[in-house]
């Protein structure tokens, strides 16, 4: 009956671990983008825009309005029998059909147009600015978990090692090896890592909240797939930050925004000298009218309405053509204003290349740092594995203290973390610098 209910959960503990599908990364990321708050903002933002660009293609079109009205009057009236005047009641109402069109304006409408355009493509940047970087974030919080397991593994091997000391050490203390002092000295020692072991449990749970959250999803089940880091490789994958900086300069969307913004500038100085030419408009209409008296005599009837509206219809077409003269320099002014804000526009663009260029001289010198560092972590990791399996010889033999040997032991635990870290660290550093360059790859 043993045997069958450890069968059982086996079977139901594989079956869970089957249902819980894992997230990896490029899940991660798409999942954050389609959720993210922001990022819907700027989707409406983007319809917006378009909605700008037909706005102002509608401008090129003409207009066409119709409109009706009527008037009853109360009064008197010329009587066409008696030749007198009388109290009569009249309805009387008309019909008219206008159009009209833009002919030229200083191609204000054209600029207006292209500036509508140029929009769109500011709002597309907008939304790949802020798609970049949650997606960023994402990675980071994903790198986070992957760093938070290794080193919940580790703290869970050197938990182990601990308990087999213990027995060790309680049969070396059965046997009047060691005094009591350094039994309980080994029982402290699980303890502690037993400690370190919830630490990290605790670490893992709040880089799975963190993601999670991120993503809008249930933390519950929530898990990622491991990535293979594997050993980062010894060298940097740019030769220097300037390779990264050329390539930023034509896959940043800030920079590109920044460029669109001096053509948008462009356009708006050529809408404002537009006023200094002239405007030519056409316009049609069509109009018609009728009338009823309520109160003829008799022997008489109102006109058909029909024929009415036949033989009063009339129609007409003309032109206006403005000529700007003399309107308090608020012209030349506005031109002014639009040059000013050109050269706002060209300096912000410089601002952008600038802080560009100091965020990736950054990120190369991190990376470089961060490659040291590991390296290091590496030599150090190495030391202290062979300190620890020569303190290890020499406590089996009695020639080293349970308190020197757990400082031996601390020390390469120490090793170990620093090593995981210094890895996840070099990782995600030159992750951030692959996205400068436009070539960061989401699996």
């Amino acid at each position: 009956m043993k045997i069958k209910f450890i069968v059982l959960v086996a079977f139901l503990t594989s079956v869970t671990t089957f249902s819980q599908k894992k997230w990896d990364l490029k899940k991660c990321v798409d999942e954050a983008l389609a959720k993210n708050i922001s990022i819907q903002q700027n989707r409406l933002r983007l319809e917006l825009a378009k909605k700008d660009v037909e706005i102002t293609k509608g401008n090129f079109l003409p207009s066409l309005n119709a409109n009706t009205g009527g008037n009853l009057n109360f009064g008197t009236g010329f009587d066409p029998v008696s030749q007198n005047r009388i109290n009569t009641t009249f309805f009387g109402g008309s019909v008219n059909l206008s159009s009209g069109i833009t002919v030229f304006n200083g191609y204000r409408n054209t600029n207006t147009y292209k500036q509508a355009q140029l929009g769109v493509e500011t709002s597309m940047l907008d939304l790949k600015k802020i798609e970049n970087d949650i997606s960023l974030f994402v990675v980071n919080g994903y790198l986070n978990i992957l760093f938070a397991k290794e080193n919940l593994n580790a703290a869970r091997v050197q938990y182990k090692i601990s308990k087999k000391q213990i027995e060790a050490a309680q049969s070396r203390f059965n046997a009047g090896v060691i005094p009591k002092g350094d039994l309980l000295n080994t029982q402290a020692t699980a303890a502690t890592n037993l400690q370190t072991v919830i630490t990290q449990e605790n670490a893992l749970d709040l880089a799975l909240l963190n993601l999670a959250q991120l993503l809008q999803v249930s933390v519950d089940d929530f898990d990622v797939s491991p990535i293979d880091v594997g050993t980062p490789s010894a060298n940097l994958f740019y030769e220097n930050s300037s390779t990264v900086y050329d390539k930023s300069l034509q896959t940043m969307p800030e920079i590109a925004r920044a460029k669109i913004a001096i053509e948008s500038a462009d356009l708006s100085i050529e809408i404002s000298k537009a006023s200094f030419l002239p405007s030519v408009t056409a316009s049609a209409a069509l109009s018609t009218n009728y009338g009823f008296n309520l109160k003829l005599p008799e022997g008489f009837s109102n006109t058909v309405l029909s024929n009415q509206l036949s033989d009063n219809l009339g129609y007409g077409v003309g032109f206006n053509v403005s000529i700007p003269i003399f309107n308090r320099f608020q012209t030349k002014n506005r031109v002014a204003q639009s040059v000013i804000n050109k050269e706002i526009s060209e300096t912000r663009l410089e601002s952008e290349k600038l802080s560009l260029k100091q965020t990736i001289e950054q990120s190369f010198l991190d990376v470089r740092t961060a490659l040291k560092t590991y390296e290091a972590a590496k030599i150090s990791l190495e030391a202290q594995k062979e300190a620890f399996k020569n303190g290890q010889q020499r406590y089996n033999f009695g020639a080293m203290t349970q308190f020197d040997f757990d400082q031996v032991r601390t020390r390469l635990v120490n090793a170990e973390a620093a090593l995981i870290r210094s890895k996840y660290d070099y990782v995600f550093k030159t992750k951030v610098l692959q996205f400068y360059a436009g070539e960061l790859i989401l699996e």
